[in-house]
């Protein structure tokens, strides 16, 4: 069986004593395979960031163990199979792009010029390299942070927000630059973000988490497959269509759209599809089209954050 590339076994942190006690993370349990884009998704204050600071042992657990590729986070040898860009890249301002990275080569003992100019032009800093960091933009910061991230040829790359400050175009750059690590060299990449409509487009799985737990995981077509999604369907009289809906679905009715016409949108699994369109056609309702939609990533992490929240409150 091939180990992991991220084993996290009832990881937990706890910030604070008393009546300031904030549990970040509580009883995380979660494995990535090698060769994954896996994502990791939640809303502010979830517990990504606390969760990536301890597989990168910036901070050490309250209770709780991570392995990466089977070794403890803190051995040396796990530390160096992996890059990571988190919170935001940090370089001295008064020198270029080039000489940053030339620092970092040195400091690692792996000075290999060759590969440094190799991965400037791949984040597409070529014409920026013998300019001062001072001043590039955030995006273009990011850009250089990924090329820090891949000195030295990781086999597992930990992203934290790597889009942050990306125009549209960067954002697809990007989107394609990740997929190429994994699907052409191999490379394992744990992304956090919130920009969930590129990460539905680059991931091969996904985990959510909300304060501190985790509350859905899987790859994204299953998850997405599973939940509710959007039928649309043109119907005649509307007006029944939607009487008959209520009393056998009541709350599966998605409000009225303006300039709705004939048409009634309801949120269902697909798969009562047959039965939608039997209860309307006894009832005399004509049915025209009808049109199925799955779930985004988006709005299944709404459905699955806002029901995790709601149950908090009960």
């Amino acid at each position: 069986m091939t180990t992991p590339a991220i084993e996290i076994r009832s990881l937990s942190k706890t910030f604070g004593k008393g009546k300031k006690t904030v549990e970040a993370v509580i009883g995380l349990d979660l494995e990535v395979q090698a060769g994954q884009v896996f994502g990791f998704l939640g809303p502010n204050g979830a517990g990504k960031s606390t969760t990536i600071r301890m597989l990168m042992d910036l901070i050490r657990p309250t209770t709780g163990e991570a392995f990466l590729f089977g070794k403890s986070t803190g051995s040396l040898e796990s530390r160096k199979r992996v890059g990571a860009l988190v919170e935001g890249a940090d370089f001295y301002p008064f020198m270029s792009a080039w000489d940053n990275l030339v620092v970092l080569d040195r400091t690692a003992s792996t000075y290999q010029p060759g590969r440094i100019s190799e991965l400037i032009e791949s984040v597409g800093l070529s014409e920026r390299a013998q300019q001062r960091v001072g001043g590039f933009s955030t995006g273009m910061k990011q850009r250089l942070g990924l090329a820090a991230a891949l000195l030295n040829d990781p086999e597992l790359l930990i992203l934290d927000e790597p889009t942050n400050g990306l125009d549209p175009g960067g954002i697809q750059e990007m989107r394609g630059f990740i997929r190429e690590q994994a699907h052409t060299h191999g490379k394992t990449v744990f992304l956090s973000s919130h920009m969930l409509n590129e990460v539905e487009q680059v991931c091969d799985r996904v985990a959510i988490i909300n304060k501190g737990l985790l509350l859905r995981e899987g790859p994204v077509e299953t998850l997405l497959e599973t939940e509710l999604g959007h039928m649309r369907l043109q119907v005649r009289p509307l007006y029944k269509a939607r009487q008959v809906i209520v009393a056998r679905w009541p709350d599966a009715l998605v409000p009225l759209e303006r300039n709705g016409g004939e048409w009634l949108t309801l949120s269902l699994s697909l798969d009562q599809t047959p039965l939608v369109v039997t209860e309307l056609v006894q009832a005399g309702i004509q049915v025209f089209q009808v049109v199925q939609k799955r779930q985004s990533l988006e709005e299944f992490f709404i459905a699955v954050t806002n029901h995790a929240g709601e149950a908090d409150d009960a």
